[in-house]
């Protein structure tokens, strides 16, 4: 019933816009999980927007607690080998889905086309499907993320996937053979431990995956990032 009330306030005034995410059932992934790292694009300058997004107020990641349980079990087979889960994205706010789309209706803003997108027009990113107008992280149990580890020198590299997150061209398939044998191997150890842990991959993007069982999947949230 609650999901149903939630569905009919999304079509009116957006679902959960007032709300806290620990009301709406969401935890913060850094509080939560022991160790994981959050590198929070879209609150930032490097995204494919070139901007922060609108909903993006701070530097963290929310997901649904069902979610971020699963997680804490693969960071902590990556911790005991040195290793560690590095999220770029979590729950996303449909505010920002719509900054999204506003923004590829901007021809004259191609700030970040060379580093993201330098094969496709701008014009073409909705059609092709690399931007919709419904995002599944906005139902809370999607993420985008990838594998780092720390040099001799202290400091966190992530593992070399074969292209950028975020990156809108075939290369950034999760099966693509565009990249070297290592680069598909460090893929497909992430790709094993999220599906291992009860996480579907997206075929045209390697670091994106949801969560098989997702407890709010009829639901579009709209509460801020802060």
């Amino acid at each position: 019933m609650r999901q149903l009330i939630l569905g009919v306030l999304l079509m009116v005034i957006g679902p959960g816009a007032n709300a806290s995410p620990a009301e709406e059932g969401f935890v913060d992934l850094e509080v939560y999980i022991p160790g994981i790292v959050v590198e929070a694009r879209y609150a930032g300058d490097e995204n494919f927007m070139g901007r922060p997004v609108q909903g993006y107020h701070a530097g963290k990641a929310f997901m649904s607690r069902e979610a971020a349980e699963k997680l804490t079990v693969i960071q902590k087979r990556l911790s005991d080998c040195g290793l560690t889960l590095k999220v770029f994205d979590a729950y996303r706010p449909q505010r920002a889905v719509d900054d999204f789309m506003a923004w590829t209706k901007d021809t004259g803003d191609t700030l970040g086309k060379a580093r993201y997108y330098p094969d496709v027009a701008k014009d073409d990113l909705v059609p092709h499907g690399y931007i919709a107008e419904k995002s599944g992280h906005t139902r809370g149990s999607t993420i985008d993320l990838t594998i780092a580890a720390h040099g001799e020198d202290g400091r966190l590299f992530e593992l070399d996937m074969g292209s950028p997150w975020d990156f809108f061209g075939p290369v950034s398939h999760a099966l693509s053979k565009e990249v070297s044998m290592q680069q598909r191997a460090n893929r497909m150890l992430l790709r094993s431990l999220m599906t291992d842990h009860g996480f579907k991959p997206y075929e045209a993007e390697w670091w994106h995956f949801t969560l098989a069982d997702e407890p709010y999947p009829d639901t579009y949230f709209d509460f801020p990032v802060e």
